[in-house]
């Protein structure tokens, strides 16, 4: 990858974890590492143009349906690919449909990009989440093997021990914290060549042991507020993204969400 490389535009694919949740801006929309990364390099290019139609709740069959066409007529100098790790978590994961459709999305987009990044996505170390290890570690082999077949560049978040600590995930334990997406905007940006700013591999500072009760007390926040909604939306075949536009769906010259003003300076 050449160093420092000038690219003029970015469309990012995927679900929530590129739409940016749960990096809460003061409006209370989301920002997240795709924001950050376009602001980046919005900041090295006048003219820089970004789309991010990434809708929180898709599986990869959405993604494929519903933004790689759109992703792929836009001809950007950098796509972004993240997907699959929603169909994971469902009882019925059929390995070999999901790995299917992640092929095919890369076979649409490699040809129509100056640079297809994936990723192997970032998980949260813990006991529920060690059942999915297993589905999660085929899915970055296969991933792996794609970007090679495709010239694609793999970003490995799953492979960062910091992106697994709990500090690193929101209340939900499904999406990063604002200073998880900063890291992630920061690995893409060296892996595109980019001169870096920081370790985002860095580990985060000793925490103070937390209690029995603390523990406990957010777990049932977390099965009230989360676990129930979600479960309840599996059961009806509903998805936290129906209905819900990308924010970004066009090839436009960057420019920060009203939520987001300060993320065009922010140090990603």
């Amino acid at each position: 990858m050449e160093k420092n490389a000038t690219y003029t535009s970015l469309v990012a694919l995927g679900d929530s974890f590129t739409e940016g949740m749960s990096d809460l801006q003061p409006d209370g929309s989301y920002r997240g590492w795709a924001d950050l990364l376009a602001a980046r390099l919005a900041d090295r290019t006048p003219g820089f143009r970004y789309a991010n139609l990434a809708v929180r709740g898709k599986l990869i069959g959405q993604i494929l349906d519903e933004q790689v066409d759109a992703a792929a007529a836009m001809r950007a100098d950098v796509v972004t690919l993240v997907g699959g790790l929603n169909d994971t978590l469902r009882p019925k994961y059929d390995a070999g449909l999901v790995l299917g459709q992640l092929e095919e999305a890369v076979e649409r987009l490699a040809p129509t990009c100056g640079q297809l990044v994936l990723m192997r996505s970032p998980a949260r170390r813990g006991a529920v989440m060690e059942r999915f290890r297993p589905r999660w570690e085929r899915l970055f082999s296969f991933i792996d093997e794609l970007g090679a077949r495709h010239g694609a560049l793999v970003v490995d978040l799953y492979g960062a021990s910091v992106l697994g600590e709990q500090r690193m995930w929101d209340v939900d334990r499904l999406h990063l914290t604002a200073d998880g997406h900063r890291r992630v905007a920061e690995a893409v940006w060296q892996r595109l060549g980019m001169e870096p700013a920081d370790d985002w591999r860095a580990e985060l500072a000793p925490d103070l042991p937390v209690g029995w009760l603390m523990r406990r007390t957010g777990d049932a926040r977390f099965a009230r507020q989360y676990l129930g909604p979600w479960i309840g939306r599996r059961l009806t075949g509903r998805s936290s993204g129906d209905g819900r536009p990308p924010k970004r769906p066009e090839l436009l010259p960057y420019e920060p969400l009203p939520g987001d003003a300060g993320a065009r300076h922010e140090q990603a």
